[in-house]
């Protein structure tokens, strides 16, 4: 059964304050189409810039996750992300007026309710999902942490946290579905340790918080001075440290409540990969720095997962779509510079050439002779002339016409091409062919190995 994609039916708005800058922030979850993903607006600024949850625009971890993109920043969107993912919700928009998301009560439950109530809408496109197909094991040296991924039905996670603190001790938690994230995840909150509070506030930083959004964690002796100076700076009658070692601000949903706050974290900071993922996290010792380590690692086996499904597949025994002869006959190369072989596949929108390369080529006679090796240029070339024959077996009488390079960008050579080398060129139009101007994008490949890539520009005219 194949799975759609989801956003939410109407907007729906919520409003609190950022923890670190103190201000008054509303934030508004409005539809989103098809392949859209989960984009960020500023509407406080006169510039419209989407910014896409994605773990290259992470720019810091110290305090939360904060994205940045063209100089505008989002701080804190961790809490924000994971109830998109936990509410099984693929594409939104997220309008906020401010550049720090409202901490609420430092949980994602609030976040779950609004959305709750804009319901859910299926779209019409299929959800893609990165599998994990095997075992895949991510440390980071850093912070001490591992996670390891392994392949399961569902989106599992596992997180197992130890600061070495007597209070909070070794703990665990686990989501075995996302269907659960709603009652077992989300309401769970932050937390601090009593002396990263005093920090914090000396570095003039949670100007938002009042004891209400945060579990206060206490694991070394405090006078009761002190204990009455934070009742007065969060404005709080009294404050007093209760027998398991936290703060009488909150009372705790879960023993392992701190645990599960760090499963939340994860459930937003993976978002950042870009897909949803089908598999079983382990997580040990996690934290937003490693979190979005790990979702950067992801998104690079996701792009390529991608590449290598686009690898096209050739066999020597197949009939080609244009043989050498066919394609002399649309192309006006010749020898040197006839560079395609075969044509084995074509489409509206895509072409795959051939081009064997064998020690009797004309250019290895001053080319390294000593170590011949295919000149980028003649790569480029090559892969024009295979665009060329997508372009002309569109026209009639194609012998009547030429293909003249207009542009050529965002060339990467990634390997040697060598005598013995079969090179595989895969052609694909970037935009519709408009006043014979065609733009691709071709891509070679030597076996399963991407050998160089590049976006080309040309025009076919008719000859004088």
């Amino acid at each position: 059964m194949i799975e759609k994609q989801k956003t939410i039916k109407t907007p729906v708005t919520v409003s609190g304050v950022g923890l670190h800058t103190g201000q008054t922030v509303t934030l508004t979850f409005k539809p989103a189409g098809e392949n859209t993903g989960i984009r960020f607006l500023r509407t406080d600024l006169d510039e419209e810039v989407f910014i896409e949850a994605d773990a290259d625009y992470v720019v810091d971890t110290s305090r939360g996750t904060t994205l940045e993109k063209d100089g505008i920043q989002l701080i804190t969107i961790e809490h924000v992300l994971a109830a998109i993912t936990g509410m099984d919700i693929d594409n939104v928009l997220v309008e906020v007026d401010c550049a720090e998301m409202p901490i609420m009560d430092g949980s994602s439950k609030l976040y779950v309710e609004v959305l709750e109530k804009a319901g859910l809408e299926e779209q019409d496109a299929p959800r893609e999902y990165f599998e994990v197909t095997e075992s895949i094991r991510f440390y980071d040296e850093d912070k001490d942490c591992e996670f390891i991924a392994v392949p399961s039905e569902n989106y599992r996670i596992s997180s197992l946290i130890d600061y070495g603190s007597k209070v909070i001790g070794s703990q665990y938690a686990i989501l075995d579905k996302l269907s659960d994230f709603g009652t077992e995840i989300a309401p769970c909150r932050t937390f601090v340790f009593l002396h990263e509070l005093e920090y914090l506030l000396k570095q003039n930083l949670i100007k938002g918080g009042d004891l209400s959004n945060a579990i206060v964690y206490v694991d070394k002796p405090v006078s009761q001075e002190e204990l009455d100076r934070l009742a007065e700076l969060f404005n709080k009658p009294s404050v007093a440290v209760r027998n398991e070692g936290i703060l009488n601000n909150l009372e705790p949903y879960f023993e392992n409540e701190a645990a599960r706050h760090k499963l939340l974290d994860i459930v937003g900071d993976l978002t950042l990969a870009g897909k949803r993922i089908k598999g079983q996290i382990i997580a040990r010792k996690p934290g937003h720095y490693s979190n979005v380590k790990f979702a950067r690692h992801i998104k690079k086996l996701i792009k390529k997962r991608i590449a290598e499904q686009q690898i096209p597949s050739y066999d020597p025994d197949r009939q080609p779509v244009f043989d050498i002869n066919a394609i002399k006959g649309m192309l006006p190369h010749r020898y040197p510079f006839l560079l395609v072989d075969k044509i084995i596949e074509i489409s509206e929108s895509h072409v795959v050439g051939i081009k064997n390369i064998t020690m009797n080529e004309s250019f290895f006679t001053g080319h390294f002779p000593n170590e011949p090796v295919m000149p980028g240029v003649l790569q480029i070339e090559a892969m024009a002339q295979a665009g060329g024959i997508l372009i002309l077996s569109t026209v009639e009488n194609p012998e009547e016409y030429s293909t003249y390079f207009l542009k050529i960008d965002n060339v990467k050579f990634k390997q040697k091409v060598v005598p013995g080398d079969t090179l595989i060129m895969k052609c694909s139009l970037v935009s519709p062919v408009r006043r014979g101007i065609c733009h691709m994008r071709c891509v070679g490949y030597v076996g399963s190995k991407i050998v160089i890539e590049s976006e080309l520009m040309a025009q076919i005219a008719k000859n004088k």
